[in-house]
């Protein structure tokens, strides 16, 4: 009577598993390809990719987003990366780039602290504590209210999230536009709400 097989045998189709600091060195070297691409698009003044597909159709843009969905990524490592930069552009609409540098740099980070004999999991909570350790000095020291602001500083606001997207030439007319969308709410929930207060007190 023979033994069952062992799982390793039975998940076994012809391949070969291999682990260790090369394929981490791997996979740092092909997320920080992936950045390296989309860097030089960062922010403002970013240069634009000319990109070009199978067929001969030209595409050229500074979005991170649209380049990266442009990509040809075969790379395990790297198509996570590029699904990160897109759940990004799904939630927030913007910052693409800003969280594929990032995350590269992370990565790079941890693999150097691998090197130096420390644990992964390790590394995980530290990088969690920072974060929550980064989000708490910006909370307190780097926000500033927007009722402090004027609105020539947030319509700047918008007009740099604008300058990357397919509508930065206009962008001086669309973040007036904006700004006076979203002013114009406010002013009307604050309405609505002193309706109800002034309501409820004459009950």
């Amino acid at each position: 009577m023979s033994s069952a097989p062992s799982s390793a045998e039975l998940l076994h189709v012809g391949g070969e598993r291999t682990t260790g600091e090369s394929i981490r060195t791997q996979n740092v070297t092909a997320v920080t390809a992936i950045a390296n691409i989309v860097k030089s698009s960062l922010g403002p003044v970013g240069l634009d990719k000319m990109l070009v597909d199978d067929i001969g159709d030209v595409t050229v843009t500074n979005d991170g987003a649209t380049i990266l969905k442009l990509l040809e990524v075969e790379h395990p490592a790297a198509k996570v990366l590029c699904e990160l930069a897109d759940l990004q552009d799904q939630e927030v609409g913007d910052g693409t780039t800003s969280v594929v540098i990032l995350a590269a740099e992370f990565l790079k980070g941890a693999n150097e602290l691998v090197r130096q004999k420390i644990h992964p999991t390790s590394i995980i909570s530290g990088y969690r504590l920072a974060c929550k350790e980064a989000c708490k000095y910006i909370q307190e020291h780097l926000t500033i209210n927007v009722d402090e602001l004027g609105k020539e500083s947030i319509v700047n606001v918008a007009k740099t999230s604008m300058s990357s997207k397919l509508i930065g030439q206009v962008s001086d007319f669309f973040s007036e536009l904006v700004v006076n969308a979203v002013m114009a709410v406010n002013e009307q929930e604050t309405r609505v709400k002193l309706s109800i207060q002034s309501r409820l007190l004459m009950c």
